[in-house]
């Protein structure tokens, strides 16, 4: 089968993920990178023996199809346009958008287009949330009726060398780490039909504890506390919980809870994990992993990342018609239930949600190794 060319704009950290990954996957080949530091770019195009080019001369680039937008989430927006307006697909890392009207704008202008729009995160497409899914989806703890999700810890200022954007409007736990447990519970739940929150801001600037500027103070301008309550379509009703202000804690990070059980999911920040099952007898038991690609370790820390395999999927898609599993539709849904969780913490109204999306197909084994070459 043919590749797709694809593009990358931003080389800082995430970029190695992409280009280390990217080669375990059909249909991708990584053709040019580039940032609006140059230097950054050519160091990067370098290491990987990639081209590097500025970004106007990427998206003029007829050898590339789709591209990768890596940069900071304020510009995910205005780069994610000018990809669609040099006519090619755009992939984003997480989030997609800062506003519901951004994505609506993205979404528009797509379809006028006849492009396609995907965005991390694909963790949820990872071996122990797929078999979560499958346990799900076989009914093996009943309908869920509720459950609980938790973002809880004390930001990124004591090791980030510089932490600013994190707590800027776009920052903040609920948009920085919220899209990872939102896309999961929509993988398993579906779309969300309404939210509300209670959210504040207890520390008015953070101090950074790493690297050349350790000590120095930055502003926190977005709410760090958020506690959000979610009612999904199908009748279920979901705590999320994403906080920055949480120095130690006891809870779980993710658990549903049926008419004949109780699922506990690992960290949705993550591709792999165990998958836990309680039943009426109150017995939790460990599931054996299956053989999924997307479980294997394949890093340091006995972790699975497949980074890229939402990528892959897309471009996949793109090439034979179908929906992508990382697609504009159910990201755009996200942003509305992130987007909504911050407004209902400033105006403490519920919040109906304008948009939808299906459950993405499931990623079962097979499924999941024809993504790999």
């Amino acid at each position: 089968m043919a590749n797709l060319g694809i593009g990358i704009i931003g080389c800082g950290n995430i970029s190695t993920s992409y280009l280390k990954l990217a080669p375990l996957f059909k249909g991708l080949e990584v053709r040019a990178v580039a940032d609006v530091n140059m230097a950054a770019a050519t160091a990067r195009g370098a290491e990987y023996n990639v081209t590097a080019q500025s970004v106007d001369d990427l998206l003029a680039n007829k050898d590339v199809d789709m591209v990768i937008n890596l940069t900071i989430p304020d510009a995910h927006y205005p780069v994610s346009k000018a990809i669609l307006d040099a006519g090619k697909h755009a992939y984003s890392e997480k989030p997609l958008v800062l506003t519901l009207e951004q994505g609506v704008a993205l979404r528009d202008l797509a379809k006028a287009k006849g492009l396609s729009v995907g965005c991390a995160p694909d963790t949820f497409l990872g071996g122990a949330h797929q078999q979560a899914r499958a346990l799900l989806d076989e009914g093996r703890v009943g309908d869920i009726v509720a459950g609980a999700a938790a973002v809880l810890n004390h930001g990124m200022e004591a090791w980030h060398p510089n932490p600013d954007f994190f707590f800027l409007p776009g920052g903040g736990p609920m948009l920085d780490l919220g899209p990872y447990y939102v896309a999961n519970l929509i993988n398993l739940l579906g779309p969300v039909r309404r939210v509300a929150a209670l959210a504040n801001m207890p520390e008015t600037a953070r101090t950074i504890g790493s690297g050349p500027r350790k000590g120095e103070t930055v502003p926190v301008k977005t709410p760090t506390n958020i506690h959000a309550l979610l009612e999904f379509v199908n009748g279920a009703t979901v705590t999320l919980t994403t906080t920055w202000d949480v120095w130690s804690h006891r809870r779980s990070h993710f658990e549903l809870y049926g008419t004949e059980g109780t699922l506990y999911v690992p960290d949705p920040n993550f591709f792999g994990g165990t998958v836990e099952v309680g039943g009426k007898d109150k017995v939790i038991t460990a599931i054996e992993p299956w053989d999924h690609p997307f479980g294997v370790v394949n890093q340091d820390q006995g972790r699975a990342n497949y980074r890229t395999a939402g990528l892959a999927d897309m471009a996949m898609a793109t090439m034979e018609g179908r929906d992508a599993r990382c697609s504009l539709e159910r990201t755009l849904h996200g942003v509305e239930i992130m987007a909504g969780c911050i407004k209902s913490g400033e105006t403490g109204q519920f919040v109906d949600m304008t948009t939808t999306c299906t459950r993405p197909a499931a990623l079962g084994i097979a499924e999941a190794q024809a993504l790999l070459r």
